[in-house]
């Protein structure tokens, strides 16, 4: 059970970072309904788009910055109340968590890294590293390297993330020793 909460946790952190697709020069051309700016087939939503509640909520999660036009705030405004629960989940687990900030932008970095979602990794590695994570942490997730050398705690991150996101499952060794390292609920 623990394994798949975990498994949850991370996926979560993802949600719907998966909305968030890039385009490359490899890439073809964009089907005719995918929306250029959004990359997705959602046109980009502004706050002049919702109603008063959505603009509460929008106001809330965006304030004063730029119009979100991709990622997991572009697409959730399109459900002000959901984009509002996905904004208090990801600022709880990122703030508020038994992990330390380090900890946890190691964590979104593996499991970025691991379902190949460059957009959200980009936005997580200078995070990872402005915290404290080493670089040897970054090179050991972005090479495929077997974590040697680092700490405890980031080699049982990267050990946890690999294992959940390839094998869909966790072993029993590695379980126990993500909780000797983080308490169960710091494992959660």
């Amino acid at each position: 059970m623990a394994h798949k909460t975990i498994a949850c946790a991370l996926a979560g952190l993802l949600l719907t970072g998966a909305a968030s697709a890039q385009q490359n020069a490899t890439t073809p051309p964009l089907p005719p309904d995918v929306n250029p700016v959004t990359l997705t087939r959602l046109p980009q939503l502004t706050r002049a788009d919702l109603n008063d509640e959505g603009k509460a909520i929008y106001d809330k999660i965006v304030g004063d910055g730029a119009v979100p036009t991709t990622g997991p705030v572009s697409m959730s405004l399109y459900s002000p109340k959901v984009a509002l629960a996905i904004n208090d989940l990801n600022s709880f687990l990122r703030y508020n968590g038994d992990l330390s900030p380090r900890h946890t932008e190691v964590a979104i970095c593996v499991a970025a890294w691991e379902i190949e979602q460059q957009y959200e990794y980009s936005a997580h590695e200078p995070a990872a590293l402005r915290y404290g994570a080493p670089q040897a942490v970054i090179d050991t997730i972005k090479y495929d390297r077997e974590p040697v050398g680092l700490s405890p705690e980031e080699t049982v991150i990267i050990k946890v993330g690999r294992q959940i996101m390839r094998e869909h499952k966790l072993d029993s060794e590695l379980y126990a020793e993500a909780v000797r390292i983080f308490g169960r609920k710091g494992f959660v």
